[in-house]
């Protein structure tokens, strides 16, 4: 197995914004939605994602942290992270992650009520490129 630095694999996942973010749900299964890190790709074992408070997602996330984020880039590009989340609600936080393309989900920008940033911390990044594979723990 290959060994990359987090820069390597950060440098390959440039133009992947999407993702499935897998959480556990409160009958144990798992249960994964697609998710947009709003263009936040310079990787550097954070991903930030914005959602609503009253989701199933934050549901989840507030009974067991632990998440998979699965991105496919292009050239046969798979990234797997698990990580821990947390919930964010400092304003000064999620306006360093906020992108003006959020605003057709969230129409008063950050001031839209419920609205919340969810921080995953990567603990395990693994990838597969075509013949290649490899991974970082942090």
């Amino acid at each position: 197995m290959a060994k990359k630095s987090l820069k390597e694999i950060s440098k390959k996942m440039r133009n992947v914004d999407l993702c499935m973010m897998t959480t556990i749900t409160s009958s144990g299964m798992t249960a994964s939605r697609p998710m947009s890190n709003n263009g936040d790709v310079e990787y550097d074992g954070n991903s930030y994602f914005f959602t609503w408070e009253k989701s199933r997602l934050i549901k989840d996330l507030k009974k067991n942290n632990h998440v998979n984020l699965s991105f496919k880039g292009k050239k046969d590009l798979f990234i797997s992270v698990a990580g821990k989340a947390k919930l964010v609600h400092s304003r000064t936080k999620m306006e360093k992650h906020w992108v003006k393309d959020l605003d057709v989900w969230f129409e008063d920008g950050l001031d839209t009520p419920g609205i919340v940033m969810i921080h995953v911390l990567a603990k395990h990044v693994k990838y597969w490129q075509k013949e290649e594979e490899g991974e970082v723990k942090l």
